[in-house]
Order: structure tokens, then sequence, then C-alpha cells
């Protein structure tokens, strides 16, 4: 099935009935993606402030009021619980499973946050002609820990998490500019090249998603990326929370022309 094609409400629609529990890369061509991180009340301004602190990695597209699961501004009857193919439980910073519903585990203390996804300008590069490899692979983007330290902001801190695609090297200053033009999902790369200086020991053994081919006369391109979050939880251990699973990202009813400069 051509997913690409699809509408976010079609995809939502699957995602739902349990019909897509998998990567959303590529998915609904236009459309912008979200991560996600739900946290108890009592950690939400902390974490709005380490939000606003960060933007390259932790871009806020929306914020729900307390023990309101319903989408507000980015998605028409969007609902946090059921609305991504997959979701993580966390507890005291460990993660404790994998679900696709998190209805039963939603309380009336809870805040969500969504945070811009570099998933919502590839469709925008492709349009550059700038190849996608993980797309074209049919798989998860790369994504890894680095040594890239973030500014704190009470009890949460913690490294940044980077995605990877590796760009011709002829078209390397146009995913740039791309990309440059849409700071909601996480603008332009933070490096470029040597995967080393940034903590990236082996670019074939991503932390989170798939490896991915990278050709000759390619560099490795790399963006702040969402998962960022979850680095902060297991740094900072709060009692409980919920993010996305990487590269499972709720789909927007929002453009991606809409997010731009």
């Amino acid at each position: 099935m051509d997913y690409s094609k699809m509408k976010p409400q079609e995809v939502k629609r699957l995602i739902r009935t349990g019909e897509v529990d998998f990567q959303t890369s590529g998915m609904c061509d236009g459309y912008a993606q979200a991560n996600l991180c739900i946290l108890p009340a009592e950690y939400a301004f902390d974490f709005l402030l380490f939000c606003m602190r960060n933007p390259k990695p932790c871009p806020i597209l929306e914020v729900g009021d307390v023990g309101d699961k319903s989408i507000k501004s980015m998605a028409e009857f969007g609902d946090i619980c059921t609305d991504f193919p997959k979701y993580r439980i966390w507890k005291n910073g460990v993660l404790e499973k994998e679900v696709t519903d998190i209805t039963d585990y939603w309380r009336d203390d809870l805040v969500y946050f969504l945070i811009g996804c570099s998933f919502s300008f590839e469709s925008e590069m492709i349009e550059a002609d700038i190849p996608v490899r993980h797309i074209e692979m049919g798989r998860n983007v790369p994504m890894f820990n680095t040594n890239i330290v973030l500014n704190s902001a009470g009890a949460f801190h913690g490294n940044m998490v980077v995605s990877m695609r590796p760009i011709p090297e002829n078209l390397v200053v146009k995913a740039v500019n791309v990309t440059n033009a849409m700071p909601r999902v996480h603008g332009a790369p933070v490096h470029i090249g040597s995967p080393e200086s940034i903590g990236i020991k082996d670019i074939n053994k991503p932390d989170y998603g798939d490896a991915v081919t990278i050709n000759e006369g390619e560099v490795p391109v790399f963006w702040a990326c969402g998962v960022t979050p979850q680095n902060a939880l297991m740094q900072t251990k709060p009692y409980f929370a919920i993010t996305h699973a990487p590269g499972h990202m709720f789909i927007t009813d929002v453009k991606n022309s809409n997010l731009k400069y």
C-alpha cells in the first residue's frame, strides 16, 4: 500500500485499528509529523523550559492541558492515546514496555508535548531531488546518541540525539537550505561529516532505527532529533513517562508549508 499518497486521517484510522503499527517515514506526503513526550504535571514546567532552552532537538508544536488527551491545534479529532503506531512506557528512566494504545495508562495528572519531527522535511527534500536513503530502502531513519551537551532545566539534562541521512556532496548545501526553512521541525543540520567528532563510534550501528547504505561520494549529514527527550528521560529518571517509539510518529493535519519561515 502506498501510504505516501494517503491523507493523515486515513492513516490515523489504520493506526487506531492496529493495521499500521510500524514506522511512519514517507507517509502522507506534505504533512508534518510529530514526536511525543507525556509527563506528570509536576514535571511539565521543567520539561517545557528544557525544550525552550534546546529548540533544535525539541521544537514544541503543541502542549496539552493537564489531564486532556485530545489534540487541539495539530489535528482534528486527534487522540494522544491512540494515534501513534507505537508508544514507550517509562518508569524511573527505564523502558518498561512498548504498546500500541495508552488509553489504560492515561491519568488525570498527565501533560502531553508534541515535538517537531525531521520526517516532516523529507518530502521537501525529495521535491528538491535530494535522495532520502532510508525511504528508498524502506527502513527507519538511523539515529545516534552524541556527545553534544544540552542546556539543562530543572531536573532535565542530557545529550542530543541526531538523525542521519547520507547526502551526495554536491547536494549538501541544498539540503541545508531546504531544511533551514523549517525550524519547527528541527531546521538545518547540526553537524556534517566526521561522525566521530560528535561521539558516534560506528555509523553502521545506530542507537535507534536502522542502518542505511552510504555510497561513495556521499556525506553523512546529521539533524537534531526528537528522540532527544527519551535520552533526557533516561538521565533524569522521572517516576513515569510515555513517549513514542522512535520512528513511530503522529501524523498531523498540518501541511509542512505552514511550518516554514
